[in-house]
C-alpha cells in the first residue's frame, strides 16, 4: 500500500515538473514569438515601401526589388549551410521527433531559424511564420524539459507541446495550436500532453498579446450565418477545394523533386535565383508575394476585387508557393495555404455568381472563410484544427456549419485521390543527417 502510494506521489510530483516546465517553455516562445511576428509585420512594411519607392525610380527601376528578394533569400540560404535543419518549415522534423524517427533539436536552431525566417520571409518569398515559429517552440520545449532533467520520453513530448504553442503564437490561436499538436503531431490525446500543450498554448498567447495586442488576427464584420439553402454549394465547393488541395500537394513535391534534382547549381544560387523571380512578381504587384495576410485581410473586409485579378492572383500564388518553398530557406505553409483559400473562395463566388440568377456577392466573405479552412484541411488533412484556426483567427463562428461540412468533404476527396497529408511526404523526404 505505501509503496503505491509513494508511486503515485511521485507521478503527481513528475506530472507537476511537466506542467511547470511548459509554463516556462511557453513564456519564452510567446516572447520569442511575438517578436518574430512583429519583425515580419515590420518587414512587410519596409517591403512595400521599397517597391513604391522602385516605382518612382527613372530607369530600370525593378531591378531593386529583385535584388532585395534574391539578397534576402542568399542570406537565409547561407544560415540553413550553417544549420541544415533551419531549412523549410520544419514541422515535419518536430513530427519525426515525437514518433521516434529523429533527435530533439538544440537550441542553436532558434536563432538560425528567427534570422532565417525574417530574411526570407522579409524578402517577399510566399512562406509562411508558424513552420519556423513551431520548430523555434520545440527547441524551447526540448532545452526546456533537458535543463528540468525529464525523461528522454517527456523531452520529445515536450518539444511537441511548445511547438504546438509556437503555431498557436504565430496564428494568435490557442486552441488551434493545441489541436494541431494533438491531432496533427500526436494523433493522440493522452491527458499528460493535453496538459502541456495547454499550459504552454496559454501562457504563450498570453505573452504575445502582451507585446502585439488582444485582437484577432484578421478582422471580420459581423455576418449572418448562410442560409441552410446554401448547403449543397457549399459541400460541392468543399468538394472540389480537395482535388485542388491534392493538386497543390503534388505540385509542391514536383517543385522540390526539379530543385533539388538540379546538383550542378549550389543551394545559395538556387535560392537567389528563387528570390529573383519572386523579386520580379513583387515589383508587378506586391501582394502576389510575401505570407499573404494583407492580401486575406483585404478579401474578408468585403473588398470589391475584379474577378481577372483573382484569378491571377490565386494563379500566381498557387505557384510561388511550392516555389519559394523549394529554395530550402526557413518558412513554413500554412500562412500561404489561408491566403489560396480565401481567393479560391472568392473566386469560386465570381463563377457561380456569374450563372446564378440571383445575387450570390453575399456569399463571397462567407466562402472565402470556408475556403480558408477547407484549403488547410485538404492539403495538410488536420480538418478539426483547420476549422479551429479559421474561427480563432477570425473571431467568428457564423460559417462554421457550411465550414465543417466544406472542410470534411475537402479532406474526404483529397484520401479518395490518394493524395497523402503534406507533413507525411515531408517527413519521409527528411535527409538521414537531419534524423540524427
Amino acid at each position: 500500500m505505501f509503496a503505491e502510494g509513494g508511486c503515485a506521489g511521485v507521478q503527481r510530483r513528475g506530472s507537476i515538473l511537466v506542467c511547470l516546465t511548459a509554463v516556462v517553455a511557453g513564456v519564452a516562445i510567446g516572447f520569442i514569438g511575438g517578436a518574430f511576428r512583429w519583425c515580419l509585420e515590420t518587414a512587410d512594411r519596409s517591403r512595400v515601401e521599397l517597391v513604391d519607392w522602385a516605382h518612382g525610380l527613372p530607369g530600370p527601376g525593378w531591378l531593386v526589388p529583385i535584388a532585395f528578394a534574391a539578397l534576402g533569400a542568399t542570406l537565409a540560404a547561407l544560415i540553413v549551410r550553417w544549420v541544415p535543419l533551419a531549412a523549410g518549415s520544419g514541422i515535419q522534423h518536430v513530427e519525426a521527433v515525437y514518433r521516434g524517427e529523429a533527435e530533439p533539436p538544440l537550441i542553436l536552431l532558434l536563432p538560425a531559424k528567427f534570422i532565417g525566417g525574417v530574411l526570407s520571409m522579409g524578402a517577399g518569398l510566399v512562406l509562411g511564420r508558424e513552420g519556423p515559429t513551431v520548430h523555434m517552440g520545440a527547441a524551447i520545449g526540448a532545452e526546456s524539459a533537458r535543463r528540468a532533467r525529464l525523461s528522454d520520453a517527456d523531452v520529445r513530448m515536450m518539444q511537441t507541446a511548445v511547438g504546438g504553442a509556437g503555431l498557436a503564437v504565430a496564428f494568435n490561436a490557442p486552441i488551434g495550436g493545441t489541436m494541431f499538436a494533438l491531432e496533427e503531431v500526436t494523433k493522440s490525446f493522452r491527458l499528460q500532453t493535453v496538459l502541456a500543450t495547454l499550459f504552454a498554448a496559454a501562457s504563450a498567447v498570453g505573452c504575445m498579446r502582451l507585446m502585439l495586442g488582444n485582437e484577432p488576427d484578421f478582422h471580420v464584420e459581423a455576418l449572418a450565418a448562410p442560409a441552410l439553402a446554401w448547403l449543397p454549394l457549399f459541400v460541392v465547393f468543399g468538394l472540389l477545394t480537395g482535388c485542388l488541395g491534392a493538386v497543390y500537394n503534388r505540385l509542391l513535391l514536383w517543385f522540390l523533386d526539379r530543385v533539388g534534382g538540379v546538383r550542378r547549381i549550389p543551394a545559395v544560387a538556387k535560392a537567389a535565383l528563387i528570390g529573383a523571380v519572386i523579386g520580379l512578381a513583387m515589383f508587378i504587384y506586391p501582394e502576389s508575394v510575401g505570407g499573404g495576410d494583407s492580401l486575406t485581410q483585404l478579401i474578408l473586409s468585403g473588398q470589391s476585387i475584379v474577378f481577372p485579378v483573382v484569378l491571377g492572383l490565386l494563379l500566381v500564388r498557387f505557384v510561388a508557393g511550392p516555389l519559394s518553398y523549394s529554395a530550402a530557406v526557413p518558412g513554413g505553409l500554412f500562412a500561404p495555404l489561408l491566403a489560396v483559400g480565401a481567393l479560391w473562395g472568392l473566386l469560386f463566388v465570381g463563377v457561380f455568381g456569374a450563372v446564378w440568377p440571383g445575387d450570390a456577392s453575399v456569399l463571397a466573405v462567407p466562402m472565402a472563410l470556408v475556403g480558408m479552412a477547407a484549403f488547410f484541411g485538404a492539403t495538410v488533412r488536420a480538418p478539426v484544427t483547420a476549422v479551429v484556426l479559421v474561427m480563432e483567427m477570425t473571431a467568428t463562428t457564423a460559417v462554421g456549419i457550411p465550414m465543417l461540412a466544406a472542410t470534411a468533404a475537402a479532406v474526404l476527396v483529397a484520401e479518395l485521390t490518394n493524395s497523402p497529408p503534406i507533413y507525411d511526404s515531408l517527413r519521409e523526404r527528411m535527409s538521414p543527417d537531419l534524423r540524427r
